[in-house]
């Protein structure tokens, strides 16, 4: 996250040089950036949860689901979370809020439809753990950021279109204008790099976080195979939201090379259930 405000700041400095503003764009983008996190953290659960299209759910709904949570959440000393359901058939979860007691777990009825209760408890345990981690939050805020670096490559491009010569002679530097034409083309990828590596970190410590609260880590990589084993998508999914789930909604998407690699939302599959074996 401390990287994340340096290369904003930074991408900011460097188109207002280009536009001969200076310091002062920096600081107006340092200002936004800071209200789009703040909207970020209040709101993410909620435009999550509208944007998949997940309902919460009582505990007369699906008791067996609803108990899970709630001993598993005294468990781990954790205030009970909102449990939501998604209409789904591709099994798969995930957790959002901005702190525990704000928290929301949320599976597919794909996932109750597959998973025996071993299993169903490990996926569960790795959701709350998120909650626990905190990683709900930074990767809010950390999507919010991607796209507000985005907003600002595209700005920039855009101004360009409107300045007279006069204007990038008197005012502008012209290293300043080559090199913010060079940040607005990779900024959005370096930026989006940056969150998809949290996300993956963030991964890995909630499968052993979660193996840790069920002492039983062969049931989380059992759910794992099993989600592997499906090819069906989620269907409201999208690159919003995907580095939310247990697993990439999309299936059948993560790259085995080294370099394109580093465009997944999750680490390979392959990989956690190895190390959940070796736990």
């Amino acid at each position: 996250m401390f990287l994340f405000v340096v290369f904003i700041t930074t991408v900011a400095y460097v188109f207002g040089k280009a536009n001969g503003y200076g310091l002062s764009f920096a600081g107006i983008a340092l200002i936004i950036s800071g209200f789009m996190s703040l909207g970020s953290y209040y709101f993410s659960d909620s435009l999550v949860l509208a944007t998949t299209g997940a309902k919460q759910v009582k505990k007369e709904e699906y008791p067996e689901l609803y108990r899970i949570v709630e001993n598993l959440s005294i468990g781990d000393g954790l205030p009970m979370p909102k449990v939501c359901v998604l209409h789904d058939p591709s099994p798969n979860a995930f957790a959002t809020g901005r702190d525990p007691k704000h928290g929301v777990v949320c599976v597919t009825t794909g996932l109750l439809d597959r998973l025996n209760k071993s299993e169903l408890e490990g996926v569960l345990a790795h959701e709350l753990s998120h909650i626990k981690n905190f990683d709900t939050r930074v990767m809010a805020v950390a999507a919010i950021l991607v796209g507000f670096v985005a907003i600002l490559a595209d700005i920039f491009m855009r101004s360009l279109w409107f300045r007279s010569s006069d204007d990038d002679r008197g005012r502008a530097n012209g290293i300043f204008i080559i090199i913010g034409i060079v940040f607005a083309i990779i900024s959005p990828i370096i930026a989006t790099l940056l969150q998809l590596a949290v996300s993956r970190k963030r991964e890995f410590l909630a499968d052993a976080s979660g193996a840790l609260l069920t002492r039983y880590p062969d049931g989380l990589a059992s759910a794992l195979e099993k989600i592997a084993a499906d090819p069906r998508p989620v269907r409201t999914a999208s690159n919003a939201t995907a580095h939310l789930f247990i697993a990439n909604p999309f299936k059948g998407k993560d790259a085995k090379a080294w370099f394109s690699s580093l465009f997944n939302t999750h680490p390979p599959m392959e990989e956690r259930i190895k190390l959940l074996r070796a736990m």
